[in-house]
């Protein structure tokens, strides 16, 4: 019960990593709220974590909305312990066929969303909060064909800097949990199932650990960040990505 009597938001939470780790931190006795923009799969996640989830619909490229998610959030909880900036897009985006549109959905996703989520919860937010950012193990190798997914997560590195910075004053601690190649809808995108297992064979075989992760690998990382366990860890990022991006 590492997060008894604590509450904890994540964005994108209603699959794969967010859904997971929401599962996890509930598990360890925090009260959870969730967000997502498709109003049954959100409804549907809420189900399954338990009927006192609170789940907000909003999309992470509003600013509207990520002012209501905070407003709401306040109403729920009077405060929040843990704030998880989950919610990502990602894409292939290689240097002669990636259109504007492409660029645009991802840098809003990616950037604009997570400092301005961070900014909506910060306020409900004092000393002993933890914010953990979900960067990317891409923001560390230079991966043919992902310029712009890679320099999106390169910057929510770099927020995890920054806000740490700023926020260390406020007792807040700010940390990134850097994934892999983890099996989740998003990862699989819109691939048969064939197409993803021969996928899933394929990396698994240029990983050191041998396998892709799974969203539990990535939930245990962020429950230690969220944790007093890591109570001395300002700025950093784990890198959970079976020594792909380190060996």
């Amino acid at each position: 019960m590492l997060l008894k009597g604590k509450t904890a938001l994540i964005t994108g939470g209603s699959s794969g990593i967010g859904l997971t780790t929401a599962k996890l931190f509930k598990e360890n006795g925090a009260r959870v709220a969730i967000t997502g923009t498709d109003a049954d799969k959100l409804e549907r996640a809420r189900a399954e974590l338990g009927g006192d989830t609170v789940a907000i619909r909003a999309n992470v490229t509003s600013v509207a909305d990520l002012t209501r998610m905070g407003e709401e959030t306040k109403a729920a909880f009077g405060h929040l312990d843990i704030f998880f900036a989950n919610a990502g897009a990602a894409a292939a985006t290689p240097l002669g066929g990636t259109d504007e549109a492409v660029y645009t959905r991802l840098m809003d996703v990616n950037v604009k969303g997570v400092f301005f989520s961070v900014q909506a919860v910060v306020p409900l937010m004092g000393k002993g909060g933890s914010i953990i950012l979900n960067s990317s193990w891409l923001d560390l190798r230079g991966v043919a064909g992902r310029g712009i997914l890679s320099a999106s997560k390169a910057a929510v590195r770099s927020f995890a800097r920054t806000f740490a910075a700023e926020l260390a004053p406020k007792g807040i601690r700010v940390n990134a949990v850097s994934p892999g190649s983890i099996i989740t809808p998003l990862h699989r995108g819109g691939r048969s199932d064939a197409d993803f297992n021969a996928y899933v064979e394929a990396t698994s075989k240029i990983i050191p650990a041998g396998r892709m992760g799974q969203p539990e690998d990535i939930a245990g990382a962020a429950l230690f960040l969220a944790s007093d366990l890591s109570s001395y860890v300002l700025g950093a990022e784990i890198i959970v990505d079976g020594g792909r991006a380190e060996l």
